[in-house]
C-alpha cells in the first residue's frame, strides 16, 4: 500500500539497495519492477547522491501485468564511509502513462507534482555489506524481507488471480467464437443442400415433363402401316363340262 493508503502501481522487489563495498571496485544491485495494474505504467529513479550511483534504466515504461530491471551500480569508492553506515536514499516514482506509450515520448511534467495526474512514490534505503559479511547479511536481509513483504505478497497473489481470470476469460471467448464459426459453416452448408435439392428437383420435373410430352406425342401419331398393293387378276369361269357333280 503507498502513503495515501491507494494500492501500488508497482511492486520494488528487494525493499532496500544492498551493494558489497570494497574500495576501487564498483558494486552493483538490481531491482524488479512490477507493474499490477492493466494500465502503461512510467517509472523514474531519484537518489540523494546521483554523483555515486549509475542507474539503468532511470526512467522507462512498464506494460501491463509485465516488469522492468533496473541496475543500480555504486562506483568504486575511495575511502570507507564511518562506522559502514549509508545514508543515501533512493526514490523511485510510478505514475499511469496512455497505452503504447513509449520511454522517448515521455512529456518533460510527466514526474511533476503540480500536475492532476496520480504520483506514486517508493522510498528505498541503502546498506553497505563488507565481502566477509556478505553471507550474515544476506540472511538478514531476507529475514527482514520475509518480515515485511505481506503486503507484496498479497499484491503478487492478487496479479496471479487477475491474470489468471483474464486467461480464463480469452478461452471462454475463443470459444463462444469457435461455436459461432462452426455454428455459421453449418447454416452456409444447409443453404446449399437446400439449393442443391432444389435445382436437382427443378431439373427432374423438367425432365418429367420432357418424357410426358414426347409419349403423349407418340401416342397421338399413330405409327404409319404398311400397305400391301393386291392385284386381282380376273378369274376365268371353269368349264365344268364332262364333270359331273355328285349329288
Amino acid at each position: 500500500m503507498t502513503a495515501d493508503g491507494s494500492n501500488p502501481l508497482i511492486s520494488v522487489q528487494p525493499n532496500a539497495l544492498k551493494f558489497v563495498f570494497e574500495l576501487e571496485k564498483p558494486s552493483f544491485c538490481d531491482l524488479k519492477v512490477v507493474n499490477n495494474t492493466e494500465h502503461y505504467v512510467a517509472f523514474k529513479v531519484k537518489t540523494t547522491s546521483p554523483k555515486k550511483y549509475f542507474v539503468r534504466p532511470n526512467t522507462g515504461v512498464v506494460q501491463p501485468w509485465d516488469s522492468s530491471v533496473i541496475r543500480v551500480t555504486l562506483q568504486a569508492p575511495r575511502e570507507y564511509p564511518p562506522d559502514m553506515q549509508c545514508k543515501d536514499k533512493f526514490l523511485l516514482q510510478s505514475t499511469i502513462v496512455p497505452p503504447n506509450t513509449d520511454v522517448d515520448d515521455l512529456p518533460a511534467d510527466t514526474f511533476n507534482k503540480e500536475s492532476t495526474k496520480e504520483i506514486q512514490e517508493c522510498k528505498l534505503k541503502v546498506f553497505y555489506v563488507t565481502p566477509s559479511s556478505r553471507g550474515n547479511s544476506e540472511d538478514e536481509g531476507f529475514k527482514s524481507y520475509s518480515d515485511q513483504a505481506p503486503d507484496s505478497n498479497s499484491a503478487v497473489q492478487q496479479l496471479k488471480d487477475e491474470r489468471d481470470a483474464a486467461v480464463r476469460q480469452t478461452l471462454q471467448l475463443q470459444q463462444e467464437l469457435d461455436f459461432l464459426k462452426r455454428r455459421r459453416h453449418r447454416r452456409n452448408d444447409t443453404g446449399f443442400s437446400l439449393k442443391f435439392a432444389l435445382i436437382v428437383g427443378l431439373i427432374g420435373i423438367m425432365v418429367g415433363l420432357l418424357l410426358n410430352f414426347s409419349f403423349s406425342s407418340s401416342l397421338s401419331s399413330p405409327a404409319a402401316v404398311p400397305t400391301v398393293e393386291t392385284t386381282t387378276s380376273p378369274v376365268e369361269p371353269s368349264t365344268t363340262e364332262g364333270i359331273e357333280t355328285p349329288l
